[in-house]
């Protein structure tokens, strides 16, 4: 199965460059054409997530519409998907950044929480616990 890298998935969700978007598209239409999904490994998922935030300024609600519209597609396949869906879940609900809110859902995921931080806001967060000093 193919993988995609984030600045693929980046050139189709923001579409700010028409030849590259156009050559995504047709790597998707050929993939899908040929019965085949296209993987996408769990740290460009976190990697999608900081480039909108951080490069394209987006929202917090244009991040999670993003990332949903993503793990709904049919063509997509995630490393971890379970995990990422309960990451953005965390997210959408939470104070805590995605990256925290994945790495809690990675650390259930894999039945070895809590998950020990420093971090205040993802100690919120069940699943992780703060670390006092």
């Amino acid at each position: 199965m193919p993988a995609l890298d984030t600045n693929v998935l980046i050139r189709y969700l923001v579409q700010d460059d028409e030849p590259q978007l156009a050559t995504a598209r047709r790597l998707i239409r050929k993939c899908v054409a040929e019965g085949q999904t296209l993987f996408v490994p769990v740290t460009v998922a976190l990697e999608v997530e900081w480039v909108l935030r951080a490069s394209f300024e987006y929202g917090k609600d244009e991040v999670v519409e993003a990332l949903s519209s993503l793990l709904s597609a049919a063509e997509l396949s995630f490393e971890s998907e379970q995990a990422l869906e309960v990451a953005l879940q965390l997210y959408r609900n939470g104070a805590a950044d995605f990256a925290d809110c994945l790495h809690i859902a990675l650390v259930a995921q894999a039945g070895e929480p809590p998950l020990w931080t420093f971090d205040k806001r993802a100690a919120k967060v069940s699943g992780a616990q703060l670390l006092a000093r």
